[in-house]
């Protein structure tokens, strides 16, 4: 193929090799026109903004440096401020050390002299504690006493007896009750109050069944606790019936019985759990009494046994009262009497008064009278005046 064959038609155009080399030339080099145009533009541009930041980057590095000048001058000032104010910071804080070192010193004097006197304080307390200590000690080998006392029935029952007889004994007077008394039917019951005006005496009980109720106090399980409660009825209800049947006798003793609790504790137990215990009580007329209420009870036999004290002496006061009115009448007498003498003496008093006034008044009329005067007739009737009024 040669340069002048028909290479290509465009538009119905031959196009040969050589023009077509050409058309391709020219293309390549109007490329690398427009190409270097655009690099010589692009470096132009490029040198214009150079220019430009280099320009700004001046402008910016004097204000930069000009701001440098003016931190260095604040900073030379501030630190002029601030090495003053550090010298009266200094000051001021070496000032607040030596108060708070001043008061410290005082703080730790006044501490040690205060933990000293508590630590004193304290030795003083547990002294104390020692002997209270001590006391406790001694305590509870006599409470572990009082406990082998009330493991035996026998010993329990004394201490029962024990207590209510220094109830009974505080309360009354010697006389007024008796312990272990003898029956008609032949028993004789731990204590027995005498009331007045030979009315029936008053029946005290002091064996109280514990066992059961120790028994429901020290149970290991619920069985155990209500096989003892169940014996604890049983018992309870026993001794109330053997009171009942053994100490109210009518007309010997009083339709109601004391039944005695040695403990406030066991009474109140069986006040909150065994109400049916102290009904069935109320009806066989046993009353069921702790050591305070056997106390108060005592108390009001005292004041019954008291007035009728009261009421036995009360004709011999009568008869007193009527001896003392007639021993009145008779001194009212007397004063009416004596007062007649006074008033008789007081008035023979105001007559001798008025005689010796006029005794005076007449002494002193003779005293004026004139011896030298010759008239006989004027002394003679002066001196019978005179006579007159000393004869009234």
């Amino acid at each position: 193929m040669t340069l002048t064959d028909t290479l290509f038609h465009l538009d119905n155009r031959p196009f040969s090799l050589l023009e077509a080399l050409f058309l391709l030339a020219g293309f390549f080099l109007f490329i690398l026109l427009v190409y270097v145009w655009r690099s010589n533009a692009q470096q132009a541009m490029q040198e214009n903004v150079a220019i430009t930041q280099k320009a700004e980057m001046d402008a910016r590095m004097a204000d930069i440096m000009k701001a440098q000048a003016e931190m260095a001058g604040r900073m030379q000032t501030f630190a002029e401020v601030f090495g003053s104010r550090q010298q009266d910071l200094t000051k001021a804080l070496s000032e607040r050390m030596d108060t708070m070192s001043h008061r410290m010193g005082q703080n730790l004097t006044e501490s040690t002299k205060s933990t000293h006197e508590n630590l004193k304080a304290l030795g003083e307390r547990l002294a104390i504690i020692d002997k209270a200590q001590t006391n406790i000690t001694a305590l509870s080998s006599q409470v572990v006493e009082l406990q082998n006392v009330l493991a035996n029935k026998q010993t329990r029952g004394a201490f029962g007896q024990g207590r209510m007889e220094t109830i009974v004994k505080d309360g009354l007077p010697i006389g007024a009750y008796g312990f272990q008394e003898t029956l008609s039917n032949n028993k004789k019951p731990d204590c027995l109050i005498f009331m007045p005006n030979e009315a029936p005496s008053l029946v005290i009980d002091a064996k109280f069944p514990l066992e059961a109720w120790n028994a429901v106090r020290h149970g290991k399980n619920p069985q155990e606790i209500t096989q003892a409660k169940s014996q604890f009825r049983r018992d309870i209800d026993k001794h109330i019936k053997d009171i009942a049947e053994k100490y109210l006798i009518h007309g010997e003793t009083q339709d109601t019985a004391f039944m005695f609790v040695p403990s406030e504790s066991i009474f109140s137990d069986i006040h909150e759990h065994y109400e049916d215990i102290i009904q069935k009580a109320h009806r066989a007329r046993v009353v069921i009494v702790s050591p305070s209420l056997l106390m108060l009870s005592i108390q009001v036999v005292q004041s019954v046994l008291r007035d009728q004290k009261m009421r036995e002496q009360a004709h011999i006061i009568q008869k007193e009262v009527i001896l003392l009115m007639e021993d009145v009448t008779r001194l009212d007498k007397r004063v009416e009497n004596l007062q007649k003498h006074f008033s008789q003496a007081s008035g023979d008093i105001k007559d001798i008064q008025i005689s010796s006034g006029k005794i005076t008044r007449r002494g002193q009329k003779i005293e004026e009278i004139d011896f030298d005067t010759p008239s006989d007739t004027m002394a003679d009737d002066s001196l019978n005046n005179t006579s007159k009024d000393l004869l009234l």
